[in-house]
């Protein structure tokens, strides 16, 4: 099941300073970002291999993932906030703020045939 990690976060007057190094559970070999929605869900398959972390840089949005066993919503509002989506989560986002930015980090490259995009069923 998905889960959440809090990134390394060093404050100071200056600002804040957020570390993905060595947190990470997996490779990355994509990197993507979806910013611009309008009220539309985005998402809504799960993978065959991939594995991901989403960290919302900016903004908020909420992510729905689903096993196959359950069903859990997760807020992601700060950027030392990473949801780690495992291949088996059918997930979708939705809830952008108009200023969201989510940045995915993907264990796999892009290919169309690890996406499987029926839900489980009820």
């Amino acid at each position: 099941m998905a889960h959440l990690l809090n990134l390394t976060t060093f404050t100071d007057k200056r600002g804040n300073l957020t570390v993905i190094e060595k947190a990470i559970p997996f490779d990355i070999k994509r990197i993507f970002y979806i910013y611009g929605v309008d009220d539309s869900i985005r998402g809504g398959h799960r993978h065959h291999q991939t594995i991901q972390a989403a960290i919302c840089l900016k903004g908020s949005c909420t992510i729905s993932n689903n096993d196959g066993k359950n069903t859990e919503n997760f807020e992601l509002d700060s950027p030392a906030k990473c949801l780690i989506i495992d291949p088996k989560d059918w997930h979708q986002m939705f809830n952008f703020t108009p200023d969201a930015i989510l940045m995915v980090l993907a264990s796999e490259y892009y290919d169309e045939q690890d996406y499987i995009f029926e839900n489980y069923k009820a």
